[in-house]
């Protein structure tokens, strides 16, 4: 069974960083795709960021460009989103899946036959 074991989160104020990881424990995590997703309240999930086994890295929503970066360490097999500059507007639980697929798709859609899921972290953003 895959399991995905997220840490990170928390409060900050606006214009602040947080890093989330996102470790796996499947004998093939890093041979996956690994993306992000958001779900504010109210709202419905969302494909934020993606990061394939290669390292490559992709966004998906013009909002974070410039201040997401998803990467990935596969001697420790765990995967990170570094966000910078944080506003209220990226309040939200934050997930990460395992796709199974070597890279990232095309869109990032929220939920699949193929993803396994993080517990999530909050991530909360006010002053």
């Amino acid at each position: 069974q895959l399991q995905l074991v997220q840490t990170g989160g928390g409060s900050v104020q606006p214009g602040g960083s947080l890093r989330l990881s996102c470790t796996g424990s499947g004998p093939v995590f890093n041979y996956h795709a690994i993306g992000w997703f958001r779900q504010a309240p109210g709202k419905e999930r969302e494909g934020v960021s993606c990061v394939g086994h290669s390292g490559r890295a992709t966004n998906y929503k013009d909002s974070i460009e410039g201040r997401f970066t998803a990467s990935r360490d596969n001697s420790k097999n765990t995967v990170y989103l570094q966000m910078n500059g944080l506003g209220p507007e990226d309040t939200a639980n934050y997930y990460c899946a395992e796709i199974l697929t070597l890279e990232c798709p095309p869109s990032l859609v929220p939920d699949g036959d193929d993803y396994y899921w993080g517990q999530g972290s909050e991530v909360s953003v006010s002053s």
